[in-house]
């Protein structure tokens, strides 16, 4: 039985999307990087519906094939198909949007890696372990890229797997228009017609807009140019019309379009055409291989392009199969999909990328307390870098390379090893609040405007703040504190980076089982839904399921929670793991000053070595990630770590 639902084959391109809205592409400072190209939208739209998805093309052996690699593997997305090219680059798009109409885009695929693709680089093993396949017109545009779609497609029928075709009419990729013609989408060409003929037998199902069955059946009426495709393939032919929708046929093609199958369509405000038909083909194919009838299909399809035309980007405005039912469920309640809280909520909580099941996270974030060690020893503030440097060691000597492990580590003294943690595999999470303020500042670096500064951030980093926070507090210090909080939130969506969210109630006044519940709800009734959150251990079932119970009933998709130490001794943090582990949102802890404060003293104080500090730190840190992992039940996952 194969283990892939579809596999698409051909572009693979990073897309640089214009930040700036309304203007021409001359005009744009900034963009936005995201995957792109057709079939790789495809791959990680069907992916996010649930879709099993493979894709075959090239990238370069360079960065921006790396991050090819990496986002389609975050994706979900399988990437047996995908080939390193050591000699070219990947392709590169700059796209913008200046209205509801124009779309300027330029292609740099000039030799690109994806149009290297050849007959050598499908494997039938690939093709034998899918039940589709999908390509796209423009690799039919080369006779080297044409015979590697041509073997995949055959190989695909021999093996009783269906065969789709996405038309993907480029001009100018097809060499009929220049670079200033990115976004013409339609120039007669009686060699293209041909061309897309001699392989229209080979399908099941084709797609494309009017203009698109107007080159592939070489007229400019639609319905005689359906007839053209018909007569020359068996597929189901669906036509996409814009706002009217899309309609199926799968006989013989009628006098008029509106005679076809159709899906419901969404009456939204269009706000980016571009990407729309990758949407559009990923909802249909959602449909297609579940064996759902046309109209559904078609409804499917219709409202994944709505999302896609609605948000900026391509692969990151398609929704997740929980958005798109909730969306069909619920309905439109706001033209504009971007502007609807509720839905974009949904579309942030179900479409990040990588899991964190488990968190074993060594939290070395700590400055002022750092500080007040080489003040007291009359060591000079600058050997604290080095020191979280050795923290780092620490922490990737107990991870070893294994998903389920983090760091907490700040950009102000421990810059360092913030940095050298790039890309490591460690989830990284990084602190914003001035230490111990109250109520809460942030620091230098990041006020006083919190988007412009969090904008330097890489995407891999998690904001952290810490907000000493009560419900007893006075009227004005809750305004304040939550002021600077949902200021905060919004500059993280705004720049694509998760938040976390850590509350010690504790440390302000005395605390109930209801106290960290009534504070989380508060801050979900404000319109604050952080993907993390950092809680103190609390010592009863009760207060953790309390906590609990207001997470899950305001964000059901939320990341989950983790448990901090507050320098508590290991055996006072067993026994918080014990009781903060029964409950499954909790995924693990943040954890230290009980695993660095030892080294850290001994160390910046001359009595310990770099490798006798870095040994006493992974030994602590070892011991509390059995400690979690014997708490949750799973105490054999870290037999034969580094001690």
């Amino acid at each position: 039985m194969p283990s892939l639902d579809v596999i698409t084959i051909g572009r693979s391109s990073v897309d640089l999307y214009g930040a700036q809205i309304g203007g021409r592409l001359e005009d744009m400072a900034s963009f936005q990087k995201y995957i792109g190209g057709s079939p790789t939208n495809i791959a990680a739209g069907t992916a996010r519906l649930g879709l099993k998805s493979g894709l075959i093309t090239r990238v370069g052996d360079e960065h921006m094939g790396r991050f090819i690699r990496e986002t389609l593997a975050a994706e979900g997305v399988d990437t047996r198909g995908v080939v390193t090219d050591p000699e070219r680059l990947t392709a590169l798009v700059l796209l913008g949007i200046r209205d509801q109409h124009q779309f300027p885009l330029i292609f740099y695929r000039e030799n690109c890696a994806d149009m290297a693709l050849c007959e050598e680089d499908i494997d039938p093993a690939l093709i034998a372990d899918t039940r589709a396949v999908v390509a796209t017109g423009t690799h039919l545009s080369h006779p080297r890229t044409e015979a590697a779609v041509l073997k995949a497609l055959n190989l695909a029928r021999e093996n009783g797997a269906r065969t789709a075709l996405d038309i993907d009419y480029r001009p100018n990729l097809w060499g009929l228009a220049g670079h200033e013609a990115g976004e013409e989408r339609f120039i007669e060409s009686a060699e293209v017609t041909q061309k897309l003929q001699s392989t229209l037998h080979l399908f099941d199902l084709i797609v494309g807009t009017e203009e698109e069955f107007h080159i592939a059946g070489g007229s400019t009426d639609t319905i005689a140019a359906l007839r053209a495709v018909r007569a020359v393939s068996k597929a189901t032919l669906v036509c996409k019309r814009g706002a009217a929708g899309a309609v199926a046929f799968e006989g013989e093609i009628p006098d008029s379009l509106d005679d076809g199958q159709t899906g419901p369509g969404f009456p939204i405000e269009v706000f980016n055409v571009l990407g729309a038909g990758d949407g559009f083909f990923s909802g249909l194919l959602k449909g297609w291989l579940t064996d759902c009838d046309w109209p559904t299909a078609l409804k499917y399809a219709n409202a994944c392009g709505a999302f896609a035309v609605s948000r900026h980007g391509c692969t990151p405005a398609y929704p997740s199969w929980a958005e798109l039912r909730f969306f069909l469920d619920r309905g439109i309640k706001e033209k504009a999909l971007r502007k609807d809280a509720e839905l974009e909520q949904v579309h942030w909580a179900t479409n990040r990328l990588h899991d964190w099941p488990e968190m074993h996270v060594f939290a070395f974030d700590h400055r002022m307390q750092i500080e007040a060690v080489c003040d007291e020893l009359g060591v000079d503030h600058a050997r604290i870098d080095d020191f979280k440097l050795l923290c780092l060691q620490a922490a990737k000597k107990v991870a070893d390379g294994r998903p389920g492990y983090g760091i907490l580590c700040d950009g102000r003294v421990g810059r360092s090893a913030l940095y050298a943690a790039a890309g490591s595999g460690l989830w990284i999470g990084r602190p914003v609040e001035y230490p111990g303020s109250r109520p809460l500042r942030l620091e230098d670096a990041v006020e006083p405007d919190y988007g412009s500064a969090l904008a330097e951030w890489p995407l891999e980093h998690v904001v952290k703040v810490l907000c000493f926070y009560h419900p007893d507090d006075t009227a004005e210090m809750k305004a304040e504190q939550e002021a600077t909080v949902s200021r905060l939130f919004r500059a993280c969506r705004a720049n694509r980076l998760e938040f976390l969210l850590e509350i010690i109630p504790s440390r302000v006044a005395p605390v109930t089982d209801t106290t960290s519940a009534e504070i989380i709800q508060r801050f979900y009734d404000i319109g604050v839904y952080p993907d993390w959150w950092k809680l103190e251990p609390m010592k009863t079932d009760t207060a953790w399921k309390n906590a609990c119970d207001a997470i899950t009933r305001n964000d059901p998709n939320t990341r989950g929670i983790v448990v901090l130490g507050l320098e508590a001794p290991t055996e006072e943090l067993a026994a918080s793991f014990a009781v903060a582990a029964r409950h499954e949102l909790v995924k693990g802890f943040a954890v230290g000053r009980t695993i660095f404060a030892e080294a850290a003293r001994g160390w910046l104080g001359g009595e310990l070595t770099d490798d006798e500090a870095v040994a006493n730190m992974a030994g602590k840190y070892e011991r509390l990630c059995r400690l979690w992992d014997e708490a949750r039940g799973n105490g054999n996952a870290r037999k034969g770590a580094a001690a």
